[in-house]
């Protein structure tokens, strides 16, 4: 029986890092082997970042982007571990050190980690490829809890995505990520954005694909954070026997490069 694969977790206290600690040690093919959070945090049994690091064949990662690229540069560094990556909202130049930094391990990035918004987001591309955009709108509406702090969340941004490139577009020439005023008449081939925070609200997604006399609409409600993390763990168990990349979770479920 092979060794269970070594992981560590980053941004430990927060709300994923806590639901991961909950649900690695259940899962036999698996070691917890280290916790960590941002620089000075102590107790809970946390461990230092470059220790842990030292111990993990994987760190699951839900922070900041301007953590995750940090951690992402560290682990390139000392040429490991792998990194599974969940956090949202990068900027360029972030997403920039993410991708340098898998030219030397393997790196899993995905807005989502459910099983079931990965398949949403193909079936939006495969929507919007059938549905032309003279003749049909698309617009895209996300709920979060108050907590949370970027927006258009990571997963509505994949589904924007996943429209765009059924539209053989870039999602930057074509998204509205907000409508105020006097906005003039919808454009043709336009991807709207809409946001909604409050409460305790795990994720809700919808894509509605609207034409004249009737609506389609796509749509996905997350009941709670284990299906993020065992999406995570799919992850990380495909991640560790992977060459340095950068991936996300069309690679782990096997459809990326269809």
């Amino acid at each position: 029986m092979p060794r269970p694969l070594k992981i560590a977790i980053a941004g430990a206290l927060g709300r994923m890092g806590r639901q991961m600690a909950e649900t690695i040690p259940a899962d036999p093919r698996l070691e917890l082997v280290a916790r960590f959070h941002r620089p000075g945090s102590t107790g809970e049994g946390l461990d230092e970042r470059d220790e842990a690091l030292a111990l993990a064949d994987v760190v699951i990662d839900f922070t900041t982007p301007a953590a995750s690229a940090e951690l992402a540069r560290a682990c390139a560094a000392r040429g490991g571990p792998a990194l599974v990556i969940g956090s949202t909202g990068f900027d360029a130049a972030e997403l920039e050190t993410i991708a340098k930094a898998a030219e030397k391990i393997a790196v899993v990035r995905s807005g989502s980690y459910s099983l079931g918004l990965n398949m949403l987001t193909g079936l939006v591309e495969q929507a919007a490829r059938a549905l032309s955009a003279d003749d049909c709108d698309i617009e895209i509406l996300e709920a979060h809890h108050r907590l949370k702090v970027d927006a258009p969340s990571g997963t509505a941004l994949m589904l924007g995505e996943a429209a765009a490139r059924g539209r053989a577009v870039s999602l930057d020439d074509v998204a509205r990520r907000a409508r105020d005023g006097l906005t003039g008449p919808r454009p043709a081939g336009e991807i709207g954005f809409a946001v909604l925070r409050g409460g305790s609200v795990v994720g809700e997604h919808s894509v509605s694909f609207l034409s004249e006399g009737e609506r389609l609409t796509l749509s996905h409600a997350a009941g709670d954070r284990s299906m993020f993390a065992r999406g995570a763990i799919a992850a990380a168990l495909w991640v560790a026997g992977q060459p340095p990349g950068e991936y996300d979770m069309r690679d782990v479920l096997g459809f990326g490069a269809q």
